[in-house]
């Protein structure tokens, strides 16, 4: 088994122990919530639109996007999990949304729809291995001017340990902090989004423990200087 499998059944195993309390201690961290609605508004969704989620979790951003793009629009969660995907479904059934398709599978692996407007990525894109594929094949797959918005955790650069372990403390339930802080995936989000995106911006939040990324693709960019980036997948 690869490191990148080993790292895999890992979250797998994780996420399928934290399902049930998932959005009960997602609850607890009293920014997440602000934070997620200024990663879904940098979106700039309008009605209509499709969005795929990377890493939807149980689905709590949903009701976000839902918000801006009405019953036309569409969503297609994405997630490695089947638990959180059970607790995404019940949530759909919940609220009678018919517009929400969901997809079990890996985001390196996933086959974006060609021409979707937007993808959304929150406190899960630093925790896959190839952090960086994910936002060349979506990037490839996105509608001229479709944006990409990242938000997630990252280490603060100049700010005291104790208040640094503070804003991290959740990425511990998921592996080893200490490769995380090694890897720094947060590093291969910016330059993957500053090479294949424009208008890129980044913006830390909470003293630097966290921060939205945000890019669109060019309207000038073409089919063939996407594939420069990454591979313009088929509609699943």
């Amino acid at each position: 088994m690869s490191r990148n499998d080993g790292t895999r059944e890992h979250l797998i195993e994780t996420y399928r122990r934290s399902a049930r309390y998932y959005d009960l201690s997602s609850r607890l961290y009293f920014a997440q919530r602000a934070h997620r609605r200024r990663a879904v508004e940098a979106l700039r969704l309008r009605p209509g639109d499709s969005v795929v989620e990377v890493g939807c979790g149980t689905g709590l951003n949903f009701p976000l996007i839902e918000q801006e793009i009405g019953p036309e629009g569409r969503i297609v969660g994405v997630d490695l999990t089947d638990a959180m995907l059970a607790r995404a479904q019940r949530r759909i059934e919940t609220n009678g949304w018919r517009n929400i398709r969901l997809v079990q599978a890996d985001g390196a692996e996933f086959e974006f729809p060609i021409g979707v407007d937007a993808i959304l990525a929150t406190y899960a894109h630093s925790l896959l291995p190839e952090c960086r594929q994910v936002i060349d094949h979506g990037a490839a797959a996105l509608s001229a001017g479709g944006r990409w918005v990242v938000l997630d955790l990252k280490v603060p650069d100049n700010t005291p340990g104790w208040l640094a372990a503070l804003g991290i403390a959740t990425a511990r339930r998921f592996g080893s902090l200490d490769e995380w802080i090694v890897r720094r995936p947060w590093e291969d989000v910016r330059v993957a989004m500053d090479d294949t995106l424009a208008d890129f911006s980044w913006t830390d939040l909470l003293f630097g423990t966290a921060y939205i990324a945000a890019g669109s693709r060019g309207p000038g960019t073409t089919d063939e200087q996407s594939h420069e980036s990454g591979r313009v997948a088929q509609p699943g």
